[in-house]
């Protein structure tokens, strides 16, 4: 990403700053690294945990199918951010399934390996637990979120979040803007909204000038006003 965007963002847009450089090295020791395509499935829902992914580049999203045959989308992980770990912990099935988004690279350590890690080395477990407890946060505030305001807000509020933590530079004619690799059904079950409602809040963030969509994607042009929006 540019540094002209880079430089209006926090310090930990790029990456999850959960785990150490000299922790990162652990997982690499004991692992090997493996590349997915876009679309491919690293792992699915229901099939025993057999192994970590420490994401090191790209972008995978976790979902869950309910019986009705809706998909909810759960989470974006991108580099620097385990994928897998809980179900390895605990020992039960995989609780979502996890694509690639687009290319995405990884270091796949085996579930016995990780835990052995975990058990010998405590500031590296205890990296792995702020990283959860990271993400339980989040999910508390999304599930607060989605009974105080409003969906425009709930959408500009997780559109600022995807900018930030997993944007990427939209195109050397858009400066400073910010392409989100999430399509409209994405950001709708993201958001705990209907799709129709998000195609209209979104129709209303273009006619303001804060995001313009494509195939797949939405971007961000104003993140200022996109924050804005979100503390209506």
């Amino acid at each position: 990403m540019p540094d002209r965007i880079r430089r209006g963002l926090p310090r930990n847009a790029m990456t999850a700053e959960h785990f150490a450089p000299e922790e990162l090295l652990l997982f690499r020791g004991v692992g090997h690294v493996r590349r997915w395509n876009r679309s491919d499935i690293l792992m699915r829902e229901g099939e025993p945990a057999d192994f970590v992914v420490l994401l090191t580049g790209g972008l995978v999203k976790a979902t869950v199918d309910s019986a009705n045959g809706y998909t909810s989308l759960l989470a974006l992980r991108g580099p620097g951010e385990l994928v897998g770990e809980l179900s390895c912990v605990d020992g039960r099935p995989r609780s979502a399934t996890v694509t690639a988004m687009r290319r995405a690279e990884g270091v796949v350590v085996a579930s016995e390996a990780f835990l052995r890690l975990l058990e010998q080395n405590a500031a590296l477990g205890l990296s792995v637990l702020r990283s959860v407890v990271a993400r339980l946060r989040d999910s508390d505030l999304l599930r607060a979120a989605q009974g105080a305001h409003t969906t425009r807000a709930r959408l500009a509020s997780l559109l600022v979040k995807l900018a930030v933590r997993h944007g990427s530079s939209a195109s050397e004619t858009l400066p400073g803007a910010i392409s989100v690799q999430v399509n409209q059904h994405e950001l709708a079950a993201a958001a705990g909204a209907s799709r129709e409602s998000v195609v209209r809040c979104l129709r209303a963030m273009q006619h303001e000038g804060l995001v313009a969509t494509g195939r797949g994607r939405t971007i961000v042009l104003n993140l200022a006003g996109l924050r804005r929006w979100a503390d209506e």
